[in-house]
């Protein structure tokens, strides 16, 4: 059966593709192993125009009628063709402008909140409510340096397909059998980082995926000492939950070798704006670039 949210997605799609609020998702990709582990480095075209998008000024949805103002805020109140709906009392659902895939989700707060804050129960019960229902991924990208392209607090949401980001491929490295809530660490992942056993995904009741994610999130953060600061935790973060695991990380700095590294890159897949950064990655091998943006 085809989830609500899938067909309210897929019909929002439709007419936004056909208006031009959406740009199409054209990607062609390779794939390296690394670790032992499947990566896929993805050129997506699409991030090339967002780019120029920025140069010129613009922001991520279209002011209707003449010039852009670069402090626009685009999920304060969002372009209505891109507008999925609300999704509780705290977040509404947007297609991303410039999607990494179809289906591409935004979940962002109704009220304005700093992207570095910390993230609240409410915004694990968002993510929760779709995976429910259709699975997928969640990411969070806690500040500039950790990819964010905006202030305004939101999270992300990616469906499972082939070649879409997941968890799954280091499954093979982490302990089957630990407990929700146990904690580990991959043996190829040269970074600073934190695996943490928890319960969602399709089937899960919301409510117990909103409660193990927070727990989840608020146990990586110890582990990884991340301390509040005046403008939220310290260093920023990249968030991923899929698969029984959320995944965390502190970023030292956003792009290696010129290519932004967002939290879906920690997913197995590397998102490129032009192809020839496709050697970049080759020739240090997916894990050491990720690595390079780490501590």
């Amino acid at each position: 059966m085809v989830s609500k949210w899938i067909e309210a997605i897929d019909a929002r799609s439709a007419g936004a593709l056909t208006s031009g609020a959406l740009q199409p998702v054209q990607a062609e990709q390779t794939e390296m192993e690394d670790g032992g582990m499947r990566f896929i480095v993805r050129w997506v075209s699409s991030l090339a125009v967002k780019d120029a998008a920025k140069a010129a000024g613009a922001s991520q949805v279209a002011i209707p009628g003449g010039p852009r103002d670069p402090n626009f805020n685009p999920f304060l109140n969002p372009d209505p063709e891109l507008t999925v709906g609300p999704l509780g009392d705290e977040h509404v659902v947007i297609l991303n402008k410039f999607p990494l895939s179809e289906r591409h989700l935004v979940l962002a707060r109704r009220a304005f909140e700093e992207q570095l804050l910390p993230l609240a129960r409410g915004d694990f019960a968002a993510l929760a409510t779709i995976m429910a229902e259709a699975g997928g991924i969640g990411l969070y990208n806690g500040g500039a340096a950790a990819g964010a392209s905006q202030r305004h607090k939101h999270v992300q949401w990616m469906p499972p397909a082939e070649g879409n980001a997941s968890l799954r491929l280091f499954a093979p490295g982490l302990p089957a059998g630990l407990p929700e809530q146990g904690v580990a660490q991959h043996p190829a992942l040269p970074m600073k980082h934190c695996f943490v056993r928890v319960c969602c995904g399709e089937g899960v009741p919301v409510e117990v995926a909103a409660d193990s994610l927070h727990a989840a999130y608020r146990l990586a953060c110890e582990t990884l000492d991340l301390q509040p600061g005046a403008d939220g935790l310290l260093p920023p973060c990249n968030l991923l939950a899929s698969d029984g695991w959320l995944l965390m990380l502190p970023r030292s700095e956003e792009c290696f070798e010129g290519i932004s590294m967002s939290a879906v890159c920690f997913g197995g897949t590397l998102y490129i704006r032009q192809p020839e950064q496709i050697e970049s990655i080759r020739r240090v091998g997916p894990l050491k670039a990720l690595a390079a943006v780490g501590y």
